[in-house]
């Protein structure tokens, strides 16, 4: 398959940012073989969305095929849907955060349906880190106890990339809880607003004219470094040089390679990171569990 257009997003679960560009914002960088844009920064998720609605009227319209990389999870662990939804479909899961997260630029419930989602489980459910001032039922503000409910605490991707964070955690410092929840709404949306032409890695067939892809900048963290100016702002930088190197991988005809190289028992429910390698052997030494440390201060961290 072939690409004419690279899309990368830096996502991000959090309120309204400001004006003024910063880091633990959303960025976005679009490459196409005859253009390359500098970055663009969103304040809000719903700017972002809308930026990506019309984004891709304009390459369909063009009749140009879009790689859509976004940096967060596209699955829960293995069993998380099931329970959920009573199947193993994570897309249906997706469906389920378009109609539960209710989302604006300053407040969205996302807390709240963390806690909700808990009382479906046995134990304490998974979730866990409540950064409000007031108490969620259902939602511990530390990971303390944290067990019970029958599921890992990382995908089979996320024990196999060091330093990734797993889906549970809904903030603090590098957490990727709340960017699930508002990015699977959000791409819910999108794929009903462009009913067969979005196809999601690795879940279903590229052969439609928008393929979305979980991408993980940190993957190519010494390039990102290499190639970033002494005052860009990391994330700018991220889905920057992420792009060229989708853009160069297409070019020397590996990219079809790298979307193919993912474990059989994920594709169904967990989902893969783009580039990690899918061989155990390759990533021997890798696997290890990243928890935080019990005494850290989280309630002090970003929310």
């Amino acid at each position: 398959m072939s690409f004419d257009t690279i899309i990368v997003v830096d996502w991000s679960g959090g309120n309204d940012r400001g004006t003024k560009p910063k880091k633990d914002a959303i960025w976005a960088a679009l490459l196409r073989r005859d253009k390359t844009e500098p970055p663009r920064y969103f304040r809000n998720r719903q700017l972002a969305v809308g930026w990506l609605r019309e984004t891709f009227e304009a390459e369909l319209a063009a009749g140009r095929r879009v790689f859509a990389g976004f940096d967060f999870p596209f699955g829960y662990p293995d069993g998380f849907a099931a329970r959920v939804m009573g199947r193993a479909d994570p897309l249906a899961l997706w469906d389920w955060f378009a109609t539960a997260i209710e989302d604006g630029p300053q407040r969205n419930n996302r807390f709240e349906v963390a806690g909700r989602l808990n009382a479906m489980f046995p134990g304490t459910g998974p979730y866990w880190f409540n950064c409000l001032r007031q108490e969620i039922p259902g939602l511990p503000r530390r990971k303390t106890g944290w067990g019970g409910h029958g599921l890992a605490e990382r995908r089979m991707c996320e024990r196999a990339a060091p330093g990734a964070f797993g889906c549970w955690q809904m903030g603090g410092a590098g957490a990727v809880g709340s960017q699930v929840m508002t990015g699977m709404a959000a791409l819910s949306r999108l794929r009903e607003r462009f009913p067969g032409k979005i196809a999601v890695w690795p879940f279903e067939p590229l052969d439609r004219p928008i393929a979305l892809v979980e991408v993980w900048p940190s993957l190519y963290a010494e390039a990102v470094l290499a190639a970033s100016g002494p005052d860009e702002i990391r994330d700018a930088a991220q889905v920057r040089v992420l792009a060229d190197i989708i853009a160069g991988l297409r070019d020397e005809g590996t990219l079809d390679r790298i979307l193919a190289d993912v474990p059989d028992d994920v594709r169904a429910e967990e989902g893969w990171i783009f580039g990690l390698a899918s061989d155990r052997t390759a990533r021997a030494g890798a696997e290890r569990i990243f928890a935080p440390p019990e005494n850290e201060r989280w309630e002090e961290l970003a929310c």
